[in-house]
């Protein structure tokens, strides 16, 4: 099996096995709605989810009056939850691919990323991403990066993770890319415990 497909096929077994509240990252109101807000983003921005799998963020940002979300996800299950919910909404858009493989053929007012971009621990991973992200947003667009801060987890769903703050993302993403803000969030898991994370908002210059 390829890199890619066990990626998958581990995020298959979770998504499988697992109803919306036995995860972690579970939100019933997504934080990134105060970031969308704070970096003045339109209700109607175009908007492309990153890892979003069943997030409840489409969904939100979708009854605000966004002209379109698409939900990018390693995960078809994950994908196909989200669906099941949404029904037949035409503004949404689903995309089942491995980040880090993917070539964007649309660009996006915000490229969003919850809690995905800190399982690539590689730097050919992080590179291919940085180079997606830059092809999806036009000058002026919005990246919110959302990652474990460097004193949270060490390890998410059996996999290994890399912490980041806004510095070391800067670092990855490079000149493209200009850091707005960054704060810190403590999530509170659904069951009982926190995780520090680190939310990043860059412009693309």
């Amino acid at each position: 099996m390829s890199a890619t497909s066990d990626k998958a096929a581990h995020w298959e077994r979770i998504y499988a096995t697992k109803g919306e509240r036995e995860v972690s990252w579970f939100e019933a109101t997504p934080v990134s709605l105060g970031l969308f807000d704070a970096a003045k983003v339109s209700p109607t921005a175009t908007v492309i989810d990153i890892g979003g799998g069943a997030s409840r963020l489409a969904d939100a940002l979708l009854a605000r009056g966004s002209a379109g979300v698409t939900v990018l996800d390693i995960s078809a299950h994950a994908l196909a939850n989200l669906s099941a919910r949404l029904g037949d909404e035409p503004r949404l858009r689903l995309i089942a691919a491995d980040v880090t493989q993917w070539l964007p053929d649309s660009r996006y007012d915000v490229w969003h990323d919850r809690a995905a971009f800190h399982f690539l621990t590689r730097a050919e991973d992080q590179s291919a991403y940085a180079a997606a992200m830059s092809e999806a947003l036009p000058p002026g667009g919005i990246a919110i990066i959302g990652t474990f801060a460097p004193d949270g987890p060490e390890k998410c769903s059996g996999l290994p993770v890399a912490r980041h703050d806004a510095r070391s993302l800067a670092e990855v993403f490079g000149p493209p890319f200009e850091l707005l803000a960054s704060r810190r969030h403590d999530h509170r898991t659904p069951w009982d415990t926190i995780q520090h994370f680190e939310f990043s908002t860059f412009r693309r210059r």
